[in-house]
């Protein structure tokens, strides 16, 4: 599909997801970090054991960069596994993400996305006074970590700022392997599946890992119609922009004339059918590829 991209907030937002897309420049920052905990959701250690949240002004908060889609921050926690289950929440205002030291704060993370809709948060982890999130914005680029980089991340972000939504039901599989999309109930039950289109061997669609649909929106310029664009919170784990340009290199589910065999620059094509089927789950929904 065409590589341009223009923002509106009425369901046209141009972010080119043919093959790993959103065209805007990407923030840079450092590339430290360490991996995420074991990411069972589960309530865990007591406010007892938990570090206290430190305070945070409006004035440092504002200053902090946005874990947006585009942005590199090296502060966050890279995440390179499969996630079984986690809760969906919303922000009830920007809100400081911290790593793993939980004293000092990374980025900050935005209560509007970038349609200007309330952004979608999920919660892997629960810890005293903290929740363990997912975040939309990369650790590091593949460039500047010898080839491979994360393509999901997460932060710890004050439990209080978040709001609790309703749990998602099923959650979605994609197979590299058998080319395929599966809607998978939380019985492990299979009740949809769809072939697809994946990354190639220079440009694939990252693998072990777990991400989840952040937003969608429809684009006609970018060739897909008028089927909605399934935006996951997954980035290329080989590449800073696999369809060039500087769209943070994302990974969405979106329909393709071609919706079989290894032929995307990193996105998962789908057919009429397969794209309705998502888009019918809420926001927030798991999204494993493997």
């Amino acid at each position: 599909m065409p590589h341009r991209k223009t923002w509106t907030t009425v369901g046209v937002a141009a972010v080119v997801v043919a093959a790993a897309a959103i065209a805007v420049p990407a923030l840079t920052g450092a590339t430290g970090g360490e991996a995420v905990p074991a990411t069972t959701h589960r309530p865990t250690a007591t406010a007892s054991t938990a570090p206290a949240v430190p305070a945070v002004d409006a004035a440092a908060l504002a200053a902090l960069p946005e874990a947006r889609y585009s942005a590199v921050v090296g502060g966050l926690l890279p995440v390179d596994r499969t996630v079984s289950s986690a809760e969906v929440f919303r922000l009830r205002a920007d809100a400081p993400l911290f790593g793993d030291d939980r004293q000092h704060p990374v980025a900050r993370f935005a209560a509007t996305d970038f349609l200007g809709q309330p952004t979608t948060v999920v919660g892997l982890r629960h810890e005293g006074a903290w929740e363990l999130v997912l975040t939309p914005a990369r650790q590091a680029l593949p460039s500047t970590a010898g080839g491979h980089a994360a393509a999901q991340t997460a932060a710890w972000v004050p439990a209080a700022s978040l709001e609790q939504q309703a749990t998602p039901t099923s959650h979605v599989v994609i197979s590299t392997a058998d080319q395929t999309v599966s809607i998978v109930s939380s019985t492990g039950q299979v009740s949809r599946s769809f072939p697809a289109g994946v990354g190639t061997s220079d440009t694939p669609t990252p693998t072990g890992v777990t991400g989840y649909l952040e937003q969608r929106y429809v684009d006609p310029s970018q060739g897909t119609g008028d089927h909605p664009i399934q935006l996951t919170s997954l980035h290329s784990s080989a590449d800073d922009e696999p369809y060039g340009g500087s769209d943070g290199g994302l990974i969405g589910l979106h329909w393709n004339a071609a919706a079989s065999g290894a032929v995307s620059h990193g996105c998962v094509r789908l057919s009429a059918d397969g794209v309705a089927a998502i888009d019918a789950l809420p926001l927030g929904t798991l999204v494993t590829v493997e």
